[in-house]
């Protein structure tokens, strides 16, 4: 694999406004009959994640069973579990239309990305990097995700190339999630503060839901929906924002809920705490 380089947006201008969603529509979704709600919990697990689910309705995620982190991936009604060979932790991150998956693995303590294509592993590691997490993988192959050395900053790999980026003036970037158009979504930090972003032909735009402490894009399908989750008076919730419409993701009687991914179909994806224990989740159209 060739060296990584440096992206242009590092330097680019942010976009002068946030989306503007103050004075968008709200709606709520939740989980109460209304909407089409399934519970996502692998047998034996005691903490659940999902993050990533294609066209083709293919869900991955993450699970804890006996104390060990796996990767999952549930298809037509049936769980697989995903570890890679030799690692002390596994974690599904997402899967393209072919059904390629990429996630993150620890293996001699040291955090590593993969891709799953066809029944084969490969290793992704940012050239000089001390960890890489892959989180995310377009219909075109091309992967996106964060790499830590002196912080925590954005990569793309495309064509056996890396491309690592940066917020302007952010203290951390994380890329969540990317679709097929290219648009990559996640959260940066500046002042203290984790605001969402949206990386799009080369040009920061960022995301923040009015009120909110924290907000984090998790999820982008590629009619530009965007999901994720943000913090308000100490509670976290979900969030979609399709167009002018802002609508709230909560689980009802759960603690904490966050959306994760979403699809071409507008079904989405994340988990939900309830007595402690983190459950999958997918609301579909």
């Amino acid at each position: 694999m060739r060296d990584a380089k440096r992206l242009a947006v590092s330097m680019a201008l942010t976009s002068s406004l946030a989306f503007s969603v103050t004075n968008a529509q709200t709606n709520d979704l939740c989980g109460d009959g209304s909407d089409t709600f399934a519970v996502i919990d692998p047998p034996g697990a005691t903490f659940v994640s999902a993050t990533g689910i294609n066209s083709q309705g293919d869900i991955v995620g993450r699970y804890i069973a006996g104390g060990v982190t796996h990767a999952f991936l549930l298809s037509e009604g049936n769980f697989q579990t995903i570890d890679v060979p030799g690692a002390s932790f596994t974690a599904g991150r997402s899967i393209n239309p072919q059904g390629h998956i990429v996630g993150n693995y620890t293996s001699s303590g040291v955090g590593h990305g993969f891709l799953l294509r066809d029944g084969v592993f490969q290793s992704i590691d940012v050239p000089g990097a001390t960890a890489t997490t892959a989180f995310g993988i377009n219909a075109r192959g091309d992967i996106a995700g964060i790499v830590s050395s002196g912080g925590d900053h954005g990569y793309l790999f495309r064509k056996e190339e890396f491309t690592t980026f940066d917020f302007p003036g952010a203290s951390r970037t994380q890329p969540f999630a990317m679709n097929d158009r290219g648009d990559i979504v996640g959260a940066y930090t500046t002042g203290g503060v984790v605001h969402g972003f949206l990386l799009s032909s080369e040009v920061f735009t960022t995301v923040v839901i009015p009120g909110a402490s924290s907000t984090i894009a998790a999820g982008i399908n590629p009619q530009r929906e965007i999901v994720g989750e943000y913090t308000s008076a100490g509670v976290t919730r979900g969030f979609l924002l399709s167009g002018d419409t802002l609508t709230t993701i909560a689980v009802p009687g759960a603690t904490l809920t966050n959306a994760l991914g979403i699809n071409s179909g507008g079904d989405i994806v994340g988990r939900y705490v309830v007595g402690g224990v983190s459950h999958g989740l997918l609301f579909s159209k």
